[in-house]
């Protein structure tokens, strides 16, 4: 049986210790059952050596005797991947500055270039700051300068890279500053991009049941593919391997939430033996947005993204815009790139996906780490924890309060209701409560936040009303607390899940001609190309009608409400009708309409109630959304929710019809998708029918 090496913890210096007998004889048992044969082959000699560091006069290079990482002086670009006799994992035929790096794009408001101002972080000083036969942390900053107004972004950057003694990978970090009488700036996306040899990593993972062969990048080219409604979409229909043939390449088709953006990477079979390539994200704490802003994982290239700040799925309400008077310092990462190999048989794809999954835990587990030597990393005993209890109270649910299902509670900076979606600058902490409701945070970074909370299954967010301030140490118990979703009256009729996706409504099978064989029979079969055409070919003429109690909002709830493409390219809007039936209405008083949005890109909903043809519609959005998840293949962006009087004068005994009018229509991904629609009744009325409209 070959060895299995897992770091399992680091001393206070960074140097590898060993956890408790019980821990490791568990994990170990684990470990051996699933994986007898994976391994990172580093000899025991060369372990004994520890660390080497070699500074060149162009370039660094760490070596821990597993593996070697080329970074070029002062620019701070991964040049080189030495591991398991294959000189460079990353692609030697691009130039050095295009092979591991950080980037971001950023304006100035002076400016307002259309795309922002690309830049790839080269930076002009290096610094080892660590040395020792236990860990090497190496400094490649940029000092920003008055001179450089208008030229370079306004901001000081220092990348880090670290390498520990047995780790089978390195782990990398930046801190970026704004000094306070710095000019103005926006940024709307920073990561770390590596672009591994397309002749070696041709399979890609990102979870259990998203994973595959992939293209090649030479696929997406004008002589083998064919770009379609945008350039990211390229129709394969001469590719190098014909099994892709037919086939639609898009990156975003492979994006994912931050609460679920832990590992992803490649694997290479054609490597003897076969290894794997990962990206591990231990938290996401740093990253924008909170846990369900989606960013693209890896993609055609091979490439692997470890995307901290991007607009994806949201638009402009998530670019990061600072003024000319406002100090800011983070911390994004560290995130650390695993490698591992499989030397004894075995399913390479399989195991070191599971190998990964593993060190993923370990990685998580020993968050917040102890060995960056940044002070603006904060370990564990400068951090500070949070715990309670959350319960809902919704008297036409449940006559008691009760805990949600999967409650999500996190801390983020100070705002309204619901602001955590849009919070980029400072830091977010969640956690999912217990099926009692209970949560308890740990690893809070020192500062004051607001408490928020939304329950799957239920419409609205949570927000504690008192602040909370967190110091190092510090262990604040906030009690129970209640939240009351916002409720008028008894559900006269709903349609959906308040999930906040759109993912329970029906979504049509792909057209045959456009499809990613990954998603045919997949649970995330939204993730297909154009399914924003099928609208127009299952309502030609006319546009949905649901009618409650009888339509199936699986089957007969259109996921999205999409633009009509014209038989002379224009574009048309949409009105939906949802039809109901009340056997009783109170005059006298106010219904309401609770309308949830999972995302909208340049769209106003108008709402009219039994008169389509009313000149002024009773409700309208104004003109929303700049998520544009439709063509980038989500399920949900930002979530909205819209509260909507209905008078009961506008009602009548027996069947009635809402009209929901989609306007703005000059291109095919304009559109909102809906989470959750519901109609209350007033307080107290007694509601004939109800089970069989509901039924």
């Amino acid at each position: 049986m070959s060895s299995f090496h897992v770091r399992s913890g680091r001393g206070p210096k960074g140097d590898v210790f060993s956890v408790s007998k019980t821990w490791l004889s568990v994990k170990l048992c684990f470990i051996i059952l699933l994986f007898q044969a994976v391994t990172f082959r580093a000899a025991a000699a060369q372990n004994i050596t520890g660390l080497q560091l070699h500074i060149r006069e162009q370039d660094v290079v760490m070596d821990n005797g597993i593996l070697q990482v080329t970074l070029s002086k002062p620019e701070g670009m991964v040049t080189g991947i030495q591991y398991n006799g294959v000189d460079n994992l990353l692609e030697i035929l691009n130039e050095d500055s295009n092979r591991g790096y950080w980037d971001l794009v950023w304006d100035a408001p002076e400016i307002k270039r259309k795309k922002g101002e690309f830049d790839r972080m080269e930076t002009t000083n290096f610094t080892v700051i660590v040395e020792t036969e236990n860990q090497i942390e190496l400094s490649f900053t940029r000092m920003w300068d008055p001179s450089l107004e208008g030229k370079v972004v306004p901001l000081n950057i220092d990348k880090r890279f670290v390498m520990l003694r047995n780790s089978p990978g390195f782990y990398s970090y930046g801190i970026y500053e704004h000094l306070k009488d710095w000019p103005a700036f926006d940024l709307a996306n920073t990561r770390i991009v590596f672009k591994l040899r397309k002749d070696k990593f041709h399979y890609m993972a990102m979870s259990d049941n998203r994973q595959r062969y992939m293209p090649l990048p030479d696929d997406r080219t004008a002589e083998r593919g064919q770009p379609l409604a945008y350039p990211e979409a390229v129709l394969l229909v001469n590719p190098v391997e014909p099994e892709f043939k037919g086939e639609v390449d898009d990156k975003y088709q492979y994006s994912i939430e931050n609460k679920d953006n832990r590992v992803h990477g490649w694997i290479s079979t054609v490597t003897d033996p076969p290894m794997g390539f990962w990206q591990i994200t231990p938290s996401e704490e740093f990253k924008s947005g909170g846990p369900l802003k989606q960013c693209l994982t890896s993609h055609v290239g091979p490439i692997t993204l470890a995307i901290f700040h991007s607009t994806h799925y949201s638009g402009a309400d998530l670019i990061l815009h600072f003024g000319p008077n406002e100090p800011w310092k983070k911390v994004f990462g560290p995130v650390f790139i695993h490698l591992n190999s499989l030397v004894n048989g075995g399913d390479p794809l399989k195991r070191l996906w599971e190998d990964a999954k593993q060190q993923m835990e370990v990685e998580v587990q020993s968050w917040p780490y102890d060995f960056p030597a940044s002070k603006d990393f904060l370990p564990l005993d400068q951090r500070g924890s949070v715990s309670g209890r959350l319960l809902v109270q919704d008297r036409y649910i449940c006559d008691q309060d009760f805990p949600g299902n999967g409650t999500l509670v996190g801390l983020a900076a100070p705002g309204d209701v619901g602001s955590w979606q849009f919070e980029c600058k400072g830091y977010q902490f969640w956690t999912k409560a217990d099926e009692k409701g209970y949560f308890s945070i740990t690893g809070i970074r020192p500062g004051t936040y607001n408490l928020f909370a939304y329950v799957p299954g239920l419409i609205g967010d949570y927000r504690y009303d008192a602040e909370v301030t967190i110091s190092p140490g510090s262990d604040k118990d906030v009690g129970t607390l209640v939240y009351e979703p916002p409720r008028s009256g008894p559900t006269l009729w709903e349609i959906g899940i308040p999930d906040r996706t759109a993912a329970e409504f029906f979504v049509p099978d792909p057209n045959p001609m456009y499809i990613n064989k990954l998603y045919l029979n997949h649970t995330d079969r939204f993730r297909q190309y154009g399914l924003w055409e099928r609208y127009a070919d299952l309502y030609p003429h006319n546009d949905m009608v649901y009618t409650v109690g009888v339509s199936d909002y699986r089957k007969d709830f259109f996921f999205a409400q999409v633009t009509r493409k014209t038989d002379n390219y224009t574009y048309q809007g949409s009105t939906w009708q949802i039809k109901f039936e009340l056997d009783i209405v109170d005059k006298n008083n106010t219904y309401k309409l609770r309308i949830a949005l999972a995302t909208a890109h340049a769209s106003d909903l108008q709402v009219r109630i039994n008169d389509l043809r009313a000149s002024n519609p009773h409700f309208s959005t104004g003109l929303i959304g700049n998520d544009n998840t439709i063509a980038r293949h989500g399920i949900h962006g930002l979530y909205r929710l819209y509260n909507v009087d209905v008078p009961g004068v506008q009602l009548v005994e027996g069947n009635n019809t809402i009209f929901l009018t989609r306007t703005w229509s000059t291109s095919p991904f304009q559109g909102i998708m809906y989470d959750y629609i519901r109609l209350e009744g007033v307080e107290a009325q007694k509601i004939h029918g109800w089970a069989r409209i509901n039924s």
